[in-house]
């Protein structure tokens, strides 16, 4: 047996993580799961369109080593879901094609190819398995390797609108974590004693999260010490805020205080070889609407199977009425020797099979995200396997319905890159694929998906088609994990170039238009009218709801569909809108993040993320706003008579000013050093004095608590010692921020700083009397000193004239999360478990601070692919454009569970207009198209006669144009002022050249019973009748 012939070969498995690179995939994998994915052989044995799409998530994940095993000769139609195929490679062995390619994505990762049989001992070699593609009897030998080998084995096929996946981990695969969610952690506020289980109770702020059956340890627990480092013990749930834990009688009595800890327990699964489990199926489900499918389809796959064997390996070919009709008798045979034969739906297995031969990328993009993710479950052990199969269709998509099979002429091949395509939906449905015109906003990693999908589907690639592709970041190294259509030589390039580049190279013929705007009221220029009328949709790849906002009412103005998604982690959604039948994005909101309150940053924390905002903030006042507000000095006349306005800010700015202009103006490092030595005596030592003399250890409450219970934490001050890493990390980081500021060069010498730290002066400190703050939330003491006034004169007397600073500027800092060497996140880890020490609050490493100072969003490329496979779909379905409401499906997945969950969109909600008027929707609006600009009297006239309404206000933007109280001289003016010369003289604005309308809000009454009535805003055309 030859060796495997090496393509790339980059990394060793002993090198240590690439955090900069796997960032995203850290916070969802963590960095055990990591490490072990990095010892992790993977054999790929066939490498159809959903093989390359499994490999490529795969290889961005960052195992050890890919092989790839596939000596068939590629075809033109394979080109429509190979994104690693050309033209020029038809004809060559599959493999060898992709695996260049495939190398490019990882540099970590080794890719090689082999030729030759597959043997048992070079398929043993491997950590996992992943079949696609491939006969049964081929999958049932290579099974018969693996399972007693205890070797994972991932099967999956795509064929045509249904796919399948199978999965078989052995008979004692070890999940070390079943769902991937941060551990919690609850406050205990009592603890009974009781034989049967101590009650534990915890604080009210929040719900525990508990479910039976969790296992938790506790600390800090005062009182009932016992519980303190005793062994994870199992509760069970009573309460929202309650659960009941062991046998706690003999214990001490409850005194206070405490904390439960979740702790994962790992779980051992048994899977059946692939023999017994055809006969013995286990489904996960993919949609409870369709609860009768599984199994038909489980047959339906194993007939096929049959079908391939008696035709040389093909499949049926489309629309062939006596290769569908031998298909549906196989399925016959098959489900008559089950065990328990299930009624067959012959319509659904015929329209099935016509459509078998057809591999397509909105398919292959779903199933190869959720089956690489089962590959990276078995090379990790992380997340829960599929037990044992997974089926999906879409059949709701197709443009025929299930009784009524396709001419064979409509879907027949005719040798192009289409064919798959055709053989799924009909030619007439691809061909007007290629006309449709898409907006597509953002160009990260779903926009990477998206783009790939769109180039193998044809999206655009026909006469007056169109990709309009529009991002206006640049790709940074840590997109390249996951955002797949960049490389490492694209980094500092923008994302929407890049990416339009690539998609030329998959399909040329795809006619594909790139911006770097940021879409948004500035950019309604070139987002105009004509521009977002000749588009025939919409799609998302955004990562903030702002943005999509703002597209959802770009999308609800010009009555265009809208797909949306967004993924976090390995949960994902996927939202269809479409015009004048569902709500759109806005109909439904998240509730909003919870805050945390002021004196819990500032004086109470209790958890990490506490201290990482608090540190956060420290970051932006002393680097970013406090440059700001000294350059804002300097340059404008009125700034001190604008702050003396701000009474609870003006003090601490006027002190900032002083420090950075006067007292701690630096001339060299070692000034920087010397401040960076007196901020950590200020935060980490006199703030904590003063605090602790204000509130003392042993304070009681009016009630006879004591002051530091619950939630509250007493600290300790901290003694800085230059040998301690985390205090030279806060000076050294701290040092060489103030450093840039001023424009003075840096250091990371260690000797340097603790010799520049150890020459520092540091005066000691007094606590004041008269120092005011806020004991909590509800607390409305104003803190601060009495003397504010006569200090602010002081501080202003000091400061010098912008005439003594001419031309002097500081450069204030914008926080960037990654870069490592900037010192950014340096610092803000560093000052953030400062506090957490002196709040005795377990500290954070580096990647976890960053993660939540630069509100990183978790994210993996499998979960993506899942996401843009199923908007790809519900696409089609849009271009049928004669699909109900009940045929759209809005989708939720979560890759660690796992679990899928569709269902239909909301219908928009209606709205009645008066008490016999005409419902309406969001959707609706008065189209107002005269053929001329009215005057504001020709348009009352026109709602009272054509309409039956009294209009008695109208208003644009902010603007109120009339109403029923203006004043009769002002009226008489504006009466024959045509609308659009009426806005922009009420507005003080011009109209944007590239606009057509005009949008009007109006309150309105009934003309015949003067009762108020709500009715929809007016698109009034003034331009281009």
């Amino acid at each position: 047996m030859p060796d495997p012939m090496d393509v790339e070969v980059e990394g060793t498995a002993n090198e240590p993580l690439d955090e900069a690179l796997y960032s995203r995939q850290l916070y969802v994998m963590g960095k055990e799961a990591m490490a072990k994915m990095t010892t992790c052989d993977v054999l790929f044995v066939g490498v159809s369109g959903l093989g390359i799409e499994i490999a490529k998530n795969v290889v961005l994940a960052g195992v050890r080593s890919v092989t790839l095993y596939d000596p068939e000769p590629a075809r033109i139609e394979d080109l429509g879901s190979r994104f690693f195929l050309g033209p020029g490679d038809v004809g060559k062995p599959r493999s060898e094609s992709c695996a260049k390619n495939l190398a490019e994505l990882n540099n970590y990762v080794k890719v090689s190819v082999h030729e030759g049989e597959l043997s048992p001992e070079f398929v043993g070699k491997h950590t996992v398995v992943c079949v696609t593609g491939q006969k049964l009897s081929v999958t049932r030998e290579l099974n018969s390797v693996c399972h007693p080998k205890g070797i994972p084995m991932v099967v999956a096929d795509c064929l045509g609108i249904m796919a399948s996946i199978f999965c078989d981990f052995g008979e004692g695969f070890t999940v070390v974590d079943t769902t991937g969610e941060e551990p919690l952690n609850v406050l205990c506020s009592s603890i009974t004693k009781d034989a049967a289980g101590g009650l534990v109770t915890t604080h009210d702020e929040n719900r525990h999260g508990f479910e039976d059956g969790d296992y938790v340890t506790f600390s800090e627990v005062q009182g009932m010490t016992e519980l303190n480092g005793l062994a994870p013990v199992p509760i069970k749930v009573t309460g929202p805020y309650s659960f009941q834990i062991c046998d706690t009688s003999t214990f001490g009595d409850y005194l206070g205080g405490g904390y439960a800890h979740q702790v994962k327990q790992p779980k051992t699964i048994s899977h059946k070889a692939l023999d017994q489990a055809l006969m013995d199926p286990s489904f996960l489900m993919s949609d409870f609407a369709k609860f009768d499918r599984p199994m038909q389809l489980h047959v339906l796959v194993q007939a096929l199977s049959l079908f391939r064997d008696e035709n040389s390996g093909k499949l049926p070919t489309p629309g062939n009425r006596a290769h569908i009709a031998r298909a549906v008798a196989l399925c016959r045979e098959q489900n008559a020797k089950l065990k328990e034969p299930v009624e067959l739906d012959e319509a659904l297995l015929s329209t099935l099979a016509s459509a078998s031969a057809g591999e397509i990328a909105p398919m292959t993009a779903f199933i190869g995200g959720i089956a690489a993710q089962e590959v990276l479950k078995a090379a990790s052990s992380k997340f829960m396997p599929i037990d044992q199969f997974f089926y999906f269709d879409a059949t709701e998509a197709l443009p025929y319905k299930l009784d009524a099979l396709p001419p064979e002429g409509e879907v027949a091949p005719a040798g192009t890159r289409y064919d798959g395509m055709v053989a799924v939906f009909g030619k007439t449905l691809v061909a007007k694929l290629m006309r449709e015109r898409y907006l597509l906003v953002g160009a990260g990693a779903i926009g990477c998906e998206m783009l790939k999908n769109w180039a193998l589907m044809g999206l655009g690639a026909g006469e007056g088609g169109m990709v309009l592709v529009t991002d206006p970041d640049n790709i940074e190294k840590s997109n390249l994990n996951r955002q797949f259509l960049f490389r490492p030589w694209d980094v500092t390039k923008p994302k929407s170039v890049c990416a339009a580049a690539k998609v030329r190279e998959m399909n040329p013929e795809v006619r594909i238009d790139a911006h770097t705007n940021k879409v948004g009221d500035d950019t309604e220029h070139i987002y105009n009218d004509d521009l977002m009328e000749s588009l025939t949709g919409i799609c998302n790849a955004l990562d903030n709801v702002h943005a999509r906002l703002y597209m959802d009412s770009r999308a609800v103005y010009y009555k265009k569909p809208l797909l949306e998604s967004g993924t976090l982690g390995t949960k994902g959604n996927v939202q269809v809108v479409v015009p004048n039948l569902t709500e759109s994005y806005a109909s439904s909101r998240d509730p909003p993040e919870k805050s945390i309150p002021v004196c819990t940053l500032k004086n109470f924390p209790n958890q990490i993320e506490h201290t990482i905002q608090w540190a956060r903030d420290v970051f932006e006042g002393l680097f970013k706003q406090g440059a700001e507000d000294a350059n804002a000095y300097l340059s404008q006349a009125d700034f001190l008579e604008k702050l003396e306005q701000q009474p609870g800010v003006r003090r601490p700015t006027l002190q900032q000013l002083h420090s950075n202009l006067v007292a701690d103006r630096p001339r060299t490092l070692e000034d920087c050093v010397a401040w960076a030595r007196m901020r950590f005596e200020e935060h980490y030592n006199n703030t904590i004095q003063q605090l602790l003399f204000n509130f003392p250890v042993d304070m009681v409450t009016s009630s006879g608590t004591p002051f530091w219970s619950g939630p509250k934490r007493a600290p300790t001050p901290l003694a800085f010692d230059p040998e301690d890493p985390l205090h030279l990390d806060f000076v050294v980081s701290a040092a060489n921020l103030r450093a840039a500021m001023y424009g003075l060069k840096g250091s990371v010498d260690p000797r340097f700083f603790k010799k520049a730290a150890a020459n520092v002066m540091v005066p000691k400190f007094q606590p004041k009397r008269g120092v005011k703050i806020k004991a909590d939330e509800n607390d409305n003491t104003t803190e601060g000193i009495d003397d504010d006034d006569a200090e602010c004169e002081r501080l202003i007397k000091d400061l010098p004239t912008s005439s003594q600073l001419a031309g002097f500027r500081l450069t204030p800092v914008e926080f960037e999360k990654d870069d490592d060497t900037n010192f950014h996140v340096a610092f803000i880890n560093a000052a953030s478990n400062l506090r957490a020490r002196n709040y005795k609050i377990a500290e954070a490493d580096a990647l976890r601070t960053k993660q939540i100072a630069g509100k990183i969003i978790p994210a993996i490329a499998t979960t993506t692919a899942l996401v843009t496979g199923l908007v790809c779909i519900e696409l089609m379905k849009l271009v049928c454009g004669n699909k109900t409401i009940e045929d759209y499906k809005n989708g939720f997945a979560n890759l660690a569970l796992p679990f899928f969950a569709f269902s239909e969109p909301m219908a928009a909600p209606k709205i009645k207009m008066g008490k016999s008027g005409a419902e309406w929707t969001l959707w609706d609006r008065f189209e107002v198209n005269e053929g001329r600009d009215l005057t504001l009297k020709e348009f009352i006239q026109y709602f009272a006669e054509k309409h039956r309404l009294e209009v008695t206000m109208i208003s644009s933007g902010v603007s109120i144009v009339y109403s029923f109280f203006t004043a009769k001289s002002k009226l008489a003016e504006r009466m024959p002022m045509p609308m659009s010369q009426l806005v922009t003289s009420v507005s003080k604005t011009e109209l944007p050249p590239g606009s057509n309308y005009l949008t009007f809000e109006l309150c309105c009454n009934d003309v015949d019973d003067d009762e108020e009535v709500d009715v929809p805003a007016v698109k009034y055309r003034y331009r281009k009748y």
